[in-house]
């Protein structure tokens, strides 16, 4: 199999282009190329395959083989894929999703994509859509519990669950390893859920680390820049634009504070090609 390993600020996947390439067992395939060890080494496989209802779609699965419905760095890895790769000169294009399609403006130099600003749809605040057991239009600022420690949190779906939590000291030294698992499995989310921990620098600018379900702590999560976004512009923490920095770099993240779309800017870079028996 084909591969190009691709990263948008260090949330790194395995990409496979599905016009050139088949691959009969993502699932198992994800496991296998994600083991940092014995594979390749990723958060998770992405197919980049032929749409009806798009320019391309985007068929994502999690390190663990999980299937996932959106990802926010891959998607913008995606988009520099196919426009680096000759499959389309369009510098605007619409990439089909598990969560929907989405809309993405690329930009542009020397014949390569540098990175693309990308409509990441309405933020879900309802908590039946997240899906979480709490009661009411929203969940901001809500009671949690995880290992005997008391929690407010923020839940939010851009496409996939998320929760989030600002924390009075600095987020670089949170026990994530220890907290992040009870988070994210968690019988108060049915699907599980992505677990953000943010610290506020000021009313433009989020510290944050992120557990994903499936993965663990990642580099970077682009729907969970945007679900934190939302959750200091909801809680009264900030106000749009809010460049958040994560360890794998940083993300412009942009809202209306009502229920308009969410807009996430960032880079996407190719680390190397290759082929590995699957």
């Amino acid at each position: 199999m084909h591969f190009t390993k691709m990263q948008g600020i260090g949330n790194d996947y395995v990409y496979v282009n599905c016009f050139t390439e088949e691959v009969p067992d993502p699932e198992g395939t994800a496991k296998k190329i994600s083991d940092r060890h014995f594979g390749i080494g990723s958060d998770g496989l992405i197919l980049i395959k032929p749409s009806d209802t798009a320019d391309f779609e985007m068929d994502m699965y999690n390190a663990d083989g999980t299937r996932g419905k959106m990802c926010g760095n891959g998607i913008r890895c995606v988009g520099k894929y196919v426009y680096d790769h000759g499959l389309t000169d369009k510098k605007e294009l619409n990439i089909a999703t598990g969560s929907g399609n989405r809309r993405l403006v690329l930009e542009t130099a020397d014949g390569k994509c540098l990175g693309a600003r990308v409509d990441m749809g309405a933020p879900i605040l309802k908590p039946s859509g997240i899906p979480a057991l709490y009661e009411g239009v929203s969940a901001v600022g809500v009671p949690f519990q995880a290992g005997g420690k008391d929690y407010r949190i923020t839940c939010v779906s851009m496409g996939n669950p998320h929760c989030v939590t600002f924390l009075d000291e600095d987020v670089r030294d949170f026990p994530l390893e220890k907290i992040g698992p009870l988070f994210e499995n968690s019988p108060v989310f049915p699907d599980r859920v992505n677990a953000e921990f943010a610290t506020v620098l000021d009313r433009h600018s989020i510290r944050m680390r992120v557990w994903e379900r499936g993965s663990g702590e990642t580099y970077a999560c682009g729907t969970g820049a945007c679900a934190t976004g939302t959750a200091a512009i909801l809680n009264g923490l900030c106000e749009s634009p809010v460049t958040l920095h994560l360890l794998g770099g940083d993300l412009l993240i942009e809202w209306d504070g009502r229920n308009g779309s969410v807009f996430m800017t960032g880079p996407a870079e190719e680390v190397f090609e290759g082929e590995i028996n699957v």
